[in-house]
């Protein structure tokens, strides 16, 4: 023991000596590291855990040398993540609304509180009708024909009590998030041909670029900043104008009108169908410098759920331009199998979503949005308008089921992976290396802004396993159960502080 050793020298040594040994054993006690860097653990599986804290864990001072191993590596680093969520639509708030008050309260914070919720970051809105806009007929802020100055327009249904900017507004009181909203179609008196649904006559290009400007305003003058627009949601499919005419429309109409009002909004190329579309057809644009110089970001879509070698090819090709995929569900439309019933109840579900997810980041996203965010247990409501490509019966899956008959509400699987990437990876995080083992267990890392690391472990198996994390020369071993997702989060600088000998990068 210390202190016998201490008593046998002070009874056999000069008292000079016994004080220079016990200075000596302390410094050796205060040298001596602590324990390892402790993590916090968070699981939600299929065994029932949703987003649970677990019993931290350490990294301990020893080499990784398991096969089975992800090495992180804090000091090489990817994209800054601007966020995730999903959309707001007016089918949302139907079904919202049909619960008592206190529980509305309750879905609104589950979804977007950054504490005890998903805390959902970056949401889309859209500008006038799309498919789930459900509260009413297909309508655009500007349905007069020849309207050319935008005398009469107006966004009055969107303030409306299940209005778009109703929902934003309440979504706000949880948390803050950027928006971004995209056009299906712009008002049919633009275009050449209704009935074939053909692209717009450059004739209205003025005129459209002052529907988004007054869209874009309007929503500011009552309290909600558009981030972003994005000039089509999936040009080709809904309106059928080709990605030259978007180029002219942008650089030569709506960007130089946007920049003459000194509007705050920034722009978005417009939203591919699908990531090889995305690969195919953004070029056109992007390769010419006066169009370039107004495009923020890349939106797709990824109604493919493939080609992450695409959007990695163009993430190469543009690497100032912040990637992010804004849609993708399961739809019949889309071409979900029919024998797949919608909405999806069961947890393990969520895997697939989290593997997606996985995929998109390490190509090189930095948002990634969903799109219903709720819907009934129909999977609707939705609105039908044929001629806008707005079809009778679909049924679509959302991020929360509410039972609108038996005022039930269901977080789903894609829900609780969703939030493990929401609420621990903010806004400002960077994406940082992992090299290891890939499927059916995959990692992901990230640094945040205050230096906390989060590592995201998905384990698509159906059996539990352990795997090991290993980080600046220490490892970690986890214990993950059967199709679940575990976020580990550590701060380097308060080991630092703490004398554990690991310095922050």
């Amino acid at each position: 023991m210390p202190g016998q050793t201490f008593t046998r020298i002070s009874r056999h040594c000069d008292f000079r000596i016994a004080g220079a040994l016990l200075g000596a054993f302390a410094l050796a006690v205060l040298t001596i590291p602590a324990r390892g860097q402790e993590v916090k653990v968070i699981v939600s599986s299929k065994g029932g855990d949703r987003l649970t804290p677990k019993t931290s864990l350490h990294f301990e001072a020893r080499p990784g040398n398991k096969q089975s191993a992800f090495r992180i590596d804090d000091g090489k680093t990817y994209q800054k993540i601007d966020g995730f969520g999903a959309s707001f639509l007016e089918a949302g708030l139907v079904c919202l609304n049909s619960l008592d008050p206190s529980e509305q309260e309750a879905v609104l914070r589950a979804l977007f509180d950054p504490e005890s919720g998903a805390g959902f970051s970056a949401m889309k809105t859209t500008i006038a009708a799309t498919d789930f806009m459900s509260a009413g007929p297909f309508y655009t802020y500007a349905d007069t024909p020849g309207d050319f100055e935008m005398k009469l327009f107006s966004i009055q249904r969107d303030l409306g009590p299940i209005g778009s900017i109703t929902f934003i507004k309440r979504a706000r009181k949880y948390g803050s998030f950027i928006l971004q909203a995209p056009m299906d179609y712009p008002p049919d008196w633009m275009l050449f041909d209704v009935a074939k649904k053909q692209d717009v006559d450059p004739k209205y290009f003025d005129a459209l670029a002052r529907y988004y400007l007054r869209y874009v305003q309007e929503y500011e003058k009552n309290g909600v900043l558009i981030d972003y627009i994005s000039l089509f949601n999936e040009p080709g499919v809904y309106t059928k104008i080709p990605y030259t005419k978007i180029g002219h429309l942008l650089k030569d109409h709506v960007g130089p009108l946007f920049q003459k009002e000194n509007v705050k909004t920034k722009f978005q190329l417009s939203e591919a169908p699908d990531r090889d579309d995305a690969w195919k057809n953004y070029p056109v644009v992007l390769d010419d410098p006066e169009a370039r110089k107004f495009v923020a970001s890349l939106p797709y879509h990824g109604y493919d759920f493939k080609s992450f070698d695409k959007i990695a090819d163009l993430h190469r090709r543009y690497p100032d331009l912040p990637l992010w995929m804004t849609e993708i569900c399961y739809a019949y439309e889309a071409g979900t199998p029919p024998s797949m019933p919608l909405p999806r109840y069961d947890f393990v579900d969520g895997d697939f979503w989290g593997n997606q997810i996985v995929s998109d980041l390490e190509a090189g996203a930095s948002a990634w949005t969903y799109w219903n965010m709720i819907l009934d247990q129909t999977g609707g409501p939705w609105l039908i308008s044929k001629i806008h490509e707005n079809p009778p019966d679909n049924i679509q899956h959302p991020v929360v089921i509410i039972d609108r008959d038996k005022k039930q509400v269901t977080y789903t699987g894609l829900y609780y992976y969703l939030a493990h990437f929401s609420r621990y990876v903010r806004p400002g995080s960077v994406r940082v290396d992992v090299a290891g083992p890939g499927n059916p267990v995959r990692s992901i890392a990230f640094r945040r802004p205050d230096g906390t690391l989060v590592a995201e472990v998905l384990n698509s198996r159906h059996s539990g396993g352990e795997v090991e994390l290993d980080w600046r020369g220490r490892a970690l071993t986890l214990r993950l159960p059967a199709l679940s997702i575990t976020t580990c989060l550590w701060n380097p600088q308060e080991a630092a502080n703490a004398g554990g000998g690991v310095s922050a990068k």
